[in-house]
């Protein structure tokens, strides 16, 4: 387990309340990190994994997504569905 500096948990608790926010322009790589900070990875797919990608804790159910393309904007649906898992798991 790593131990968290005072600037990742602010880096945390700002994307936490950005995607609270629910804003139109949330990004992959934003919604990846998050999800890093509270515990998940990032399942490892195989040849053939294409968009879809499955995040794993120890604790929480799997979350499976669809990696936005051609951009890198998540949809309004994923940010729902992220917020749903993560305030039942009581991770945000």
């Amino acid at each position: 387990m790593t131990v968290q500096t005072r600037g990742d948990m602010s880096r945390r608790e700002k994307l936490v309340g950005r995607l609270k926010g629910r804003p139109k322009d949330f990004t992959w790589e934003e919604l990846v990190r998050l999800l890093r900070d509270v515990g998940y990875s990032e399942a490892q797919a195989g040849k053939t994994g294409g968009s879809r990608r499955r995040f794993i804790h120890d604790t929480a159910p799997v979350i499976a997504l669809h990696k936005p393309h051609p951009g890198n904007i998540v949809k309004m649906y994923v940010i729902d569905e992220v917020l749903r898992v993560l305030s039942e798991e009581k991770l945000i």
